[in-house]
């Protein structure tokens, strides 16, 4: 759970300085971008579990 609470201060920081220099922020636009990334975590995770089977 650190670690998660940690990742997410980061990003919080990192998304308000791009935003104070005006840079676009480095994360997917919409929605498909996120599920995207999502999808790739689900992919290895059940990668990972086929093989331990």
């Amino acid at each position: 759970m650190n670690e998660v609470l940690l990742s997410l201060f980061t990003g919080f920081v990192v998304g308000m300085l791009f935003s104070a220099i005006r840079l676009p922020i480095p994360a997917p636009p919409v929605l498909s971008g996120v599920m995207g990334i999502f999808g790739i975590y689900l992919g290895s995770v059940v990668y990972q579990w086929i093989v331990n089977r």
